[in-house]
């Protein structure tokens, strides 16, 4: 069974398990310093996990813009979760959400992602720039 759970709380279950995804996947697979992937946001965001039959398999963090957007970060689906579909599960339910108070979606993207973004309706808005060792560009979707 698939379930999205949010929370903006620091001390609740579903951050720890959005910490833990996120571990995995950027601290351990991308090698991304732990001491970037916990950064000053992290008081400012939603966070939405996504379980499968109550096991953490995927996340994705975001916050308010000024200029009424979303800033998604943070996408991660656990090794042996991918290639479900469960990224765009997760993410279209958060465009659900965001469609009702927000006009579009703004995320940085990392390269070897793109054309998964793009599947979701994302096109790119920058010049491609490195973030933590990895490359990326941001894109965007209208909702």
């Amino acid at each position: 069974m698939r379930e999205i759970k949010y929370s903006d709380n620091l001390n609740s279950q579903i951050y720890q398990d959005d910490l833990m995804i996120r571990k995995k996947v950027f601290v351990e697979e991308q090698n991304v310093p732990s001491s970037l992937e916990v950064d000053e946001m992290e008081n400012s965001c939603t966070y939405a996990t996504l379980y499968i039959d109550s096991k953490p398999a995927g996340t994705a963090r975001y916050f308010p813009t000024e200029d009424n957007g979303v800033h998604v970060q943070r996408v991660a689906v656990l090794k042996e979760f991918r290639n479900q579909g469960l990224a765009s599960f997760l993410l279209k339910d958060i465009f659900r959400k965001a469609k009702k108070d927000y006009q579009y979606i703004i995320l940085g993207a990392q390269d070897q992602a793109q054309e998964f973004y793009k599947k979701l309706g994302f096109h790119v808005v920058s010049d491609q720039y490195l973030d933590a060792g990895i490359l990326h560009h941001d894109m965007r979707l209208d909702l």
